[in-house]
């Protein structure tokens, strides 16, 4: 992996902190797990953000 992709993960991670759904919409664009992250955020914060950096991870 790249440099350059690792601190394009490392931005993601930081944003998902703040606000899962924007993390999760930089990697995937507005799509199945954006809906999907942005109805366990309303469900509680930390589903989110472990769906989330799943989802930026798994890259």
């Amino acid at each position: 992996m790249s440099s350059t992709g690792s601190s394009a993960d490392l931005l993601r991670v930081l944003v998902s902190v703040f606000l899962p759904p924007l993390g999760v919409f930089l990697q995937e664009g507005i799509g199945t797990q954006f809906w999907i992250n942005l109805l366990l955020t309303l469900m509680g914060y930390l589903p989110g953000l472990v769906h989330a950096i799943w989802i930026i991870a798994r890259r």
